[in-house]
C-alpha cells in the first residue's frame, strides 16, 4: 500500500501517542496495544476530593483502516461497553459517544470511528473518602474493531489516583478532554420534528440561519431507519427536510439520535435528538422509478444535440460513413460495441458517485471537470483524437480504420469518450432524472445512469436494430478521407476550450502545463506515426516517453485560479446576498453556472447577455447574483441539492413580493427570459 505525506505524518503521530501512552504516569492508567491500534483509560485529574464528580476517557487510536462503533453500529458491529469495578459509595455514568460517521462496507453502512475515538465517562467518589487516602478503581472494557475482518477485544484498566482536599487538574490531559468533549453532540437550537409513514419518514428543521451542504441523522434505534439509504436533503430558506426510509423495527414511541449538519464553510456540528414522532412533514414529492428512467432516457437522448458532445459526432459521424455497405452482422456488433461503452460509463460515474455519497461527499453530476488533473488530460485527449483524424498516426476502430481491423474496441472506446465530454452538460429531464436518481437506493439509482446512457446511444443503437438503415449513408469513396480529416477541427476546438476550463482551475500556471502536456502529446502522435510508416527504430520508443512525460505532469495541476465572473452588473451569490436584496423588496436572479459548462456558456451568448435582457433586467431592478462551481463550491453544492439538482445550469428567479423562486428550464431563449422577468418583477 502507497502512503502519502499526509498519512505518513498521520501514523508518525499516532507512533508517538502509543509511546507517550506506554510511558505515561499512573494517570493514564494502563494501555492496551494491538497492531490494531492503542487503547488507554485517561483521566482529566490527577488527584480526587472527596464527593466530586470527575472525567474519565476510553480513548482510542487506530491503524489506518480500521474502526470501531456508535451505540448503533448500523449495518454491523457492536460499541464498547464498560464494567466498572469502583469502591463503596463510587458511582459511574454512562459512557458519552462522540458523534459518529458513515463507513461504507461492501453492501453495508457502519456508523462508528475511524482514526481514533474518545468516550467519555463521569465518575462520582464517596463523599466519605479522606485526604491522603487514594481512590482506586477498575475497568473491564470490550469492543469490536474491524476492517477486512473483525476482531473483539478486551483489557483490564486500573487507575489509583491520590485523594486530595479539592480535585488537581492534570493540565497534559486538558487538550484531550477539551477535543473530546467537542466532538459531543451539543442540544438542537432549532425547532425540530419528525414522523413516519409504513415505509418512509421525514425530519424537518426550521430557524436554520443559512445555507446547509450534507446532513444525516444517526438513529440510536438501530432498527427504526435503513442504515444504506440515501437521506435526501431538501432546503427552502430556513426550513429543511431530510427524507428517511424506514427499517423493519417497531416505531418507538420516543426517536432519539444524533443530527449532523455540514455548513458552507465544511464544518460540522453534531446535535442529540429526542423528539416524539408526529405528523410527517411535508417532503418534496418523490420521483417514481418508471418517470425517473423514462426522463433519464429522454435527456440522455436529448444530450446528443447539446453543444458539449459535438465534438464526438466527429466520431460517430466517421464510424457511421464506415458502416454504409458493410453486413447487418457488422452493423449490429458496432452498435452493440458502441452502446455498451456509453451505457457501462454512465454506470461507471453513477457508481462513482454512490461511492463519494456513500463516503459523505456531496460531488455532483460533472464533478470530474472540477479537477485541473481532468481537464488537462481531456484536453489531451481531444488533440490525440484529432491529430488521429488529422491522419499523424493511426489507431485501431472505427475512428480511422475499417471494420474488417477489429474496430469494435475502437466503437466502445468512442462511446466511453462520448460520456466523458457529455458530463459537463444537462439536457432536459436530465436534470430531475439527476436529482431523483440521488435520493434513491443504489439499485435505483444505477438503474438511472443505465437509462440515460441507452438514451445517449439510441440513435446508434437502432442500427443494429434496424442494420438496414445503413444502406440510406452514401458509399465509401475518396470523400470519406476528406471528411475525416476536416472533422478534426471540432477535436482541436474542444482542446482549445478545455485549456480555457484549465484556466479558469488553475490560473496562468495551469495553461503552461498544460500547453507543455500538448506539446508532449502532439509529439508523441507524430514519434507514433512515423513508427507505423516505418521510420526511424526508436521512434515508438519517443513516442511512449514523450507520453509518460505528459501523464506526470497530472499530478501538478491543483493550483486554483480566481473565479471569472463577468464585470459589472454580476455579482457572486452568497446566501446572505440574496436575503438582503430580498428584504429590500428586489427581484433576484441566479445564474448556477460553470466555465466547464458548454450549456450554460450558449445560454449566456444567445439569452442571458442581449441587450434586451439585460434591458429588461435593468427595467425591473432584478439583481443578478452568479454563482461558479467551477471549482465545485460546496456552497453552490448544497444549493443545488436544495433545488433537486446534481448539476449545473440552475437558474433560479425570485420574485419581487417574496415567494419561492422560480426554477426556468435549463435552455433559455429570450423570450422566455422576458416573459419569467415580468412576472417576477
Amino acid at each position: 500500500m502507497s502512503w502519502g505525506p499526509a498519512a505518513a505524518i498521520s501514523s508518525v503521530m499516532r507512533l508517538v501517542l502509543a509511546l507517550l501512552l506506554l510511558l505515561a504516569p499512573a494517570a493514564w492508567g494502563q494501555t492496551h496495544t494491538t497492531s490494531r491500534g492503542t487503547t488507554a483509560l485517561i483521566s482529566e485529574i490527577a488527584a480526587v476530593a472527596p464527593g466530586q464528580p470527575f472525567r474519565l476517557a476510553l480513548d482510542q487510536v487506530l491503524v489506518r483502516g480500521w474502526h470501531t462503533y456508535w451505540t448503533n453500529p448500523g449495518g454491523a458491529g457492536a460499541p464498547p461497553e464498560i464494567i466498572w469495578t469502583l469502591p463503596d459509595g463510587a458511582t459511574a455514568g454512562p459512557l458519552q459517544f462522540p458523534a459518529p460517521s458513515r463507513i461504507p462496507y461492501g453492501p453495508l453502512v457502519n456508523f462508528g470511528y475511524e482514526n481514533s475515538a474518545t468516550y467519555l465517562a463521569t465518575i462520582t467518589p464517596p463523599a466519605s473518602l479522606r485526604p491522603g487516602a487514594a481512590f482506586t478503581l477498575t475497568a473491564q472494557a470490550n469492543w469490536l474493531i474491524c476492517a477486512e475482518v473483525c476482531i473483539p477485544e478486551e483489557a483490564s484498566f486500573t487507575l489509583s489516583l491520590p485523594v486530595e482536599a479539592s480535585p488537581r487538574p492534570d493540565p497534559a490531559m486538558a487538550a484531550r478532554f477539551e477535543a473530546a468533549e467537542a466532538a459531543l453532540p451539543g442540544p438542537l437550537p432549532f425547532p425540530a420534528r419528525i414522523g413516519f409513514e409504513p415505509t418512509r419518514g421525514g425530519l424537518e428543521i426550521t430557524g436554520l440561519p443559512g445555507p446547509v451542504r450534507e446532513a444525516f441523522f444517526f438513529p440510536a434505534l438501530d432498527t427504526l431507519l435503513d442504515s444504506t439509504a440515501p437521506q435526501h436533503l431538501a432546503q427552502q430558506g430556513e426550513r429543511l427536510t431530510l427524507a428517511l426510509a424506514r427499517g423493519p423495527g417497531a416505531l418507538p414511541g420516543r426517536v432519539e439520535g444524533v443530527l449532523t449538519l455540514v455548513d458552507n464553510q465544511g464544518l460540522r456540528t453534531a446535535f442529540n435528538l429526542d423528539l416524539t414522532p408526529g405528523a410527517m412533514p411535508a417532503l418534496p414529492a418523490p420521483l417514481p422509478l418508471w418517470q425517473a428512467l423514462l426522463f433519464a432516457v429522454l435527456g440522455g437522448l436529448i444530450l446528443n444535440l447539446m453543444p458539449c458532445v459535438f465534438p464526438i459526432l466527429a466520431m460517430k459521424a466517421v464510424g457511421l460513413a464506415r458502416l454504409s455497405g458493410q453486413g447487418r452482422g457488422a452493423v449490429r456488433a458496432h452498435a452493440a460495441s458502441y452502446t455498451a461503452g456509453v451505457v457501462l460509463s454512465f454506470l461507471a460515474i453513477g457508481a462513482a458517485l454512490l461511492g463519494l455519497r456513500l463516503a459523505g461527499s456531496a460531488a455532483g453530476w460533472g464533478f470530474q471537470f472540477t479537477q485541473p488533473a481532468f481537464v488537462a488530460g481531456m484536453a489531451w485527449l481531444m488533440l490525440a483524437v484529432g491529430l488521429n483524424l488529422s491522419g499523424v498516426f493511426a489507431i485501431g476502430g472505427p475512428v480511422v480504420s475499417g471494420p474488417a481491423r477489429g474496430g469494435h474496441a475502437g466503437s466502445f472506446l468512442t462511446g466511453g469518450l462520448a460520456v466523458l465530454v457529455a458530463t459537463p452538460c444537462t439536457a432536459p429531464f436530465m436534470a430531475v432524472a439527476l436529482g431523483a436518481a440521488a435520493a434513491m437506493p443504489p439499485v435505483e439509482m444505477l438503474a438511472v445512469f443505465a437509462a440515460m446512457g441507452l438514451g445517449l446511444a439510441l440513435p446508434y443503437a437502432l442500427l443494429g436494430l434496424a442494420p438496414g438503415l445503413a444502406r440510406l449513408l452514401p458509399r465509401p469513396g475518396a470523400w470519406m478521407e476528406r471528411l475525416r480529416q476536416f472533422l478534426a477541427f471540432p477535436m482541436y476546438a474542444a482542446a482549445a476550450w478545455l485549456v480555457w476550463v484549465l484556466a479558469q482551475l488553475s490560473g496562468a500556471d495551469g495553461v503552461a502545463m498544460g500547453l507543455l502536456g500538448a506539446l508532449l502529446v502532439a509529439f508523441a502522435a507524430w514519434a507514433l506515426g512515423l513508427a507505423q510508416q516505418g521510420g526511424a527504430r526508436l521512434a515508438r520508443a519517443a513516442a511512449m516517453l514523450a507520453a509518460l512525460a505528459a501523464l506526470a505532469l497530472l499530478p501538478g495541476f491543483g493550483g486554483p485560479g480566481a473565479p471569472a465572473l463577468a464585470a459589472g452588473r454580476h455579482e457572486p451569490w452568497a446566501a446572505a446576498r440574496v436575503e438582503a436584496l430580498r428584504a429590500e423588496g428586489r427581484p433576484v436572479f441566479v445564474n448556477l453556472t460553470a466555465a466547464w459548462c458548454i450549456s450554460c456558456k450558449v445560454n449566456e451568448r444567445v439569452a442571458l447577455e442581449t441587450t434586451a435582457v439585460q434591458a429588461a433586467f435593468a427595467a425591473a431592478r432584478v439583481a443578478q447574483l452568479v454563482g461558479d462551481w467551477t471549482r465545485g463550491d460546496p456552497a453552490i453544492t448544497a444549493l443545488l441539492r436544495a433545488h433537486a439538482r446534481e448539476g449545473v445550469p440552475l437558474y433560479l428567479l425570485y420574485p419581487a413580493g417574496g415567494g419561492a423562486p422560480a426554477i426556468l428550464p435549463q435552455i433559455l431563449t429570450e423570450g422566455m427570459l422576458l416573459r419569467a422577468i415580468a412576472e417576477a418583477g
